[in-house]
């Protein structure tokens, strides 16, 4: 009997031994399965961080260079912008006539062959004789009739006299002229080819209170109103009071463009005061 317990006892502790090693096996294997995954896992973490990292090294540069192209689309369509308006500029230019603002009384010559590209008929209520004929520059004949109807609805009645003249017409009447005054017409008319009549921009006034005619014209309020209006619908006199090309003739005034025109009226300066290189910055708003 002692020897069967002695026995069930070895048996019970082989059977505790086995089962503490397995359980010590299986926890050394768990306690290593454990260190692997915690390395892999250590591994993968600082993959992640080093991948994180380069992507926001990425990120940046990716930023840098997309702002770097934008920037340069930016400055691109910049200069295309430019191109375009110089190009828009260049070809409003070439279909103005460059001799529109040219200084011509005694300083430049347009010759027997010039003629406006385009000229249009002033309307009859614009006009003092109503049996005549007036021509003005195409696009300068609008500004035109708005300062004539602007003086109406002031109660007064500003009316062409004269408008276009040919070069042979310009010739007729200064040849009339000497006839009269002999050397003294040169004082107030001007040689064929030297006359701003011939390029259909240059309006003598004249208003029925003066019975259509020149004399007189300076003491009217209608010639009142030309001198703080007129500069509004791109009108100059070309003749003002103590000029060294003409005598004063309030009647006769040019069309040079709004924007060349109030810059003389704010400046109190005359047309001819102006150097040619000036006036012919303003020939692209001619009929702006």
């Amino acid at each position: 009997m002692k020897d069967f317990l002695n026995k069930i006892f070895t048996i019970n502790i082989y059977i505790v031994l086995i089962a503490g090693l397995s359980f010590f096996g299986v926890y050394k294997y768990v306690e290593y399965r454990f260190d692997i995954v915690s390395r892999e896992s250590a591994q993968a973490n600082e993959k992640i961080a080093k991948l994180e990292k380069l992507l926001e090294g990425t990120e940046s540069n990716v930023a840098s260079v997309l702002q770097g192209e934008q920037a340069k689309s930016d400055s691109l369509l910049s200069q295309f912008d430019e191109v375009k308006d110089t190009v828009g500029e260049l070809s409003k230019l070439s279909k103005t006539d460059p001799e529109l603002l040219k200084k011509y009384s005694k300083v430049y010559f347009l010759n027997e062959h010039y003629v406006p590209v385009s000229l249009s008929d002033v309307g009859v209520d614009y006009i003092s004789n109503k049996s005549k004929n007036y021509q003005v520059q195409t696009d300068a004949l609008p500004f035109l009739e708005k300062m004539i109807e602007a003086n109406k609805n002031n109660d007064m009645s500003l009316l062409v006299l004269s408008a276009y003249r040919s070069f042979q017409t310009q010739a007729t009447l200064k040849s009339n002229y000497k006839i009269t005054y002999g050397a003294g017409a040169n004082k107030f008319s001007a040689d064929q080819g030297y006359s701003e009549h011939q390029l259909g921009t240059a309006i003598d006034f004249t208003t029925q209170k003066t019975n259509g005619v020149l004399d007189g014209f300076e003491k009217t309020e209608e010639y009142q109103w030309l001198l703080g209006n007129a500069y509004k619908y791109g009108f100059v006199i070309s003749y003002p009071k103590g000029n060294t090309y003409y005598k004063f003739e309030p009647w006769h005034w040019r069309f040079v463009g709004v924007k060349l025109a109030t810059k003389l009226h704010e400046d109190k300066i005359n047309f001819y005061d102006l150097d040619q290189r000036s006036i012919d910055n303003y020939l692209i708003n001619l009929f702006d």
